[in-house]
């Protein structure tokens, strides 16, 4: 079985971007954020986007940055 963070490293270098909502979804990962930081400490390079639904609230939706 793999991690949440391997999962998600592997979701990311496909080339997709994502959001808390689909990482508890399709991963079952609660805290995207500390996946993420885990992820960056590991030498990744990811940016953050800020984004808003369409009720208002704000949430991060997560890249990869390809290496060069």
């Amino acid at each position: 079985m793999k991690t949440q963070t391997t999962q998600i490293l592997e979701y990311l270098e496909s080339g997709k971007t994502i959001s808390p909502a689909e990482a508890l979804v399709w991963a079952g990962c609660f805290r995207l954020a500390a996946r993420i930081k885990d992820l960056r400490d590991a030498g990744y390079d990811i940016e953050t986007d800020m984004k808003k639904d369409s009720n208002g609230r704000r949430y991060a939706r997560y890249r990869l940055i390809p290496q060069a």
